[in-house]
């Protein structure tokens, strides 16, 4: 399955007026249905949302660029090694995802937006994990400068 950037795109200009709003509802639902994963993140979590809420950005603005996403989440995938986070944490992370987009576009959310973001998540999740094992087994990737 394939994502459509420009779906993508237009499913995040429903959410963007909301901004950490959508983080803090992620958060909240991620936490609540997936407790074990609280202690991967400090207290105070306003920092966490606005972090989280740029990447979502910037990946969305950086859709059609192949190079750059992989980049971002090659290096996203890296750091969070040295966050506790595994590979196995994202399906959990994706459904919060989705639960968060879902929640703030409303009746405007279709089957195919959510087809659409599970296709780019899979992309993402893939791409980070690939990164995280890279890392967490002292693998440098010489080719990005990560």
């Amino acid at each position: 399955m394939t994502f459509d950037p420009a779906l993508i795109a237009a499913s995040f200009a429903l959410v963007e007026p909301h901004g950490s709003k959508v983080t803090k509802y992620f958060y909240e639902h991620l936490f609540q249905n997936n407790p074990g994963v609280r202690g991967l993140f400090s207290q105070h979590m306003e920092e966490q949302e606005d972090r989280l809420w740029g990447a979502l950005g910037g990946l969305v603005a950086n859709l059609e660029d192949t190079e750059v996403v992989t980049r971002i989440l090659r290096g996203l995938g890296a750091r969070h090694v040295g966050y506790g986070a595994l590979p196995e944490h994202f399906p959990a992370i994706g459904a919060s995802l989705i639960a968060a987009l879902e929640h703030f576009a409303g009746e405007a959310w279709t089957v195919e937006i959510e087809r659409s973001w599970t296709a780019l998540y899979g992309v993402v999740s893939a791409t980070m994990s690939e990164a995280m094992t890279g890392a967490a087994h002292g693998v440098a990737d010489v080719s990005h400068g990560t």
